[in-house]
């Protein structure tokens, strides 16, 4: 069974969760997070009986900031830890200089305080995935399958021993059941590829599902059938956003308020803040504005078959 390590990212708990799977010899550790967070990283290890030098390998979901930031820096501390990426990511991280600057044009001058420091990956350390894999760590074997939507260099892992698959932002954020918020951030997000992955993850047949945002869900039958439903209703409010008068800033101000008072009804408020701190809610809608528009440029229909951008 997988070891939650909350990250308390920025002082706030039940915000990322890396999880520590043990085995032979030490831990596996899944989505380290950004180096901001590092010293809970260890702090939550120690509490466990772990250290950072116990870690026999990372196995990174996929290559956004909150997930693998830490990865480089961890790699160059402990020569030999071998990190596991999606190919597409494993390119990114051996020279981040691009994705870097993409993270800058959301961030800002909030690069530093929201994510600390960003270090290419040795490529010696890197293990490119294309997903079809099974990893044989220590006394663990992991299933691999490429499980894309929220971004295009995302995977997912299947641990054979107890069946836990951790899933990165593939099956959205959840702070407690009852509520599961779409991961949508630009620039990848594709709702079909990712109704796809959903039914990739389903056929898996999980015991339990392991979120970055945020830890265990035991019921993932249930939880992958409401985020179907969530990530749906999301969407299609967005598209529809596309159809409002007035500028882009007036759309997204539309489409988050929405989104707000969607949370608000089943969240307490402290939960509702939570959720946003994984996840800007502004860069939610934009990340599923932009799937629309690139979706419409190509001639596409909407996901209920109708023409794209069509009322």
């Amino acid at each position: 069974m997988p070891v939650t390590i909350d990250l308390n990212f920025l002082g706030r708990p039940r915000v990322i969760a890396a999880a520590a799977i043990p085995v032979d010899g030490g831990v596996v550790l899944v989505d380290p997070g950004p180096t901001s967070c590092r010293a809970a990283l260890e702090a939550g290890l120690a509490r466990h009986g772990y250290r950072i030098a116990d870690v026999r390998a990372l196995l990174l979901t996929h290559i956004h900031f909150d997930h693998a930031g830490a990865a480089g820096t961890l790699a160059h501390a402990y020569p030999g830890l071998p990190v596991y990426v999606h190919e597409i990511g494993a390119r990114h991280l051996a020279s981040p200089e691009k994705l870097v600057a993409s993270a800058t044009r959301l961030y800002g001058a909030e690069m530093d305080r929201l994510w600390g420091e960003f270090r290419a990956v040795p490529p010696e350390a890197l293990r490119p995935l294309r997903g079809g894999e099974t990893l044989a760590i220590a006394d663990r074997r992991f299933e691999v399958r490429y499980t894309p939507g929220h971004a295009v260099h995302h995977v997912s892992y299947r641990d054979e021993a107890d069946a836990t698959v951790y899933v990165g932002d593939a099956t959205g954020i959840s702070v407690r059941p009852g509520y599961v918020l779409p991961a949508t951030p630009p620039p990848d997000i594709d709702l079909e590829q990712w109704a796809l992955t959903l039914d990739v993850l389903e056929a898996w047949r999980p015991a339990r599902l392991f979120l970055t945002h945020f830890g265990e869900v035991a019921d993932p039958v249930g939880h992958l059938a409401a985020y179907r439903q969530s990530l749906a209703r999301a969407g299609e409010a967005a598209r529809r956003s596309l159809e409002a008068d007035g500028d882009d800033a007036s759309r997204c101000a539309g489409w988050v308020a929405w989104m707000r008072k969607d949370a608000r009804a089943v969240l307490s408020e402290d939960e509702a803040q939570t959720v946003e701190a994984a996840a800007p809610f502004e860069q939610l809608w934009q990340g599923l504005a932009r799937f629309w528009r690139k979706r419409a440029e190509r001639g596409g229909t909407a996901l209920d078959g109708s023409r794209a951008g069509a009322s």
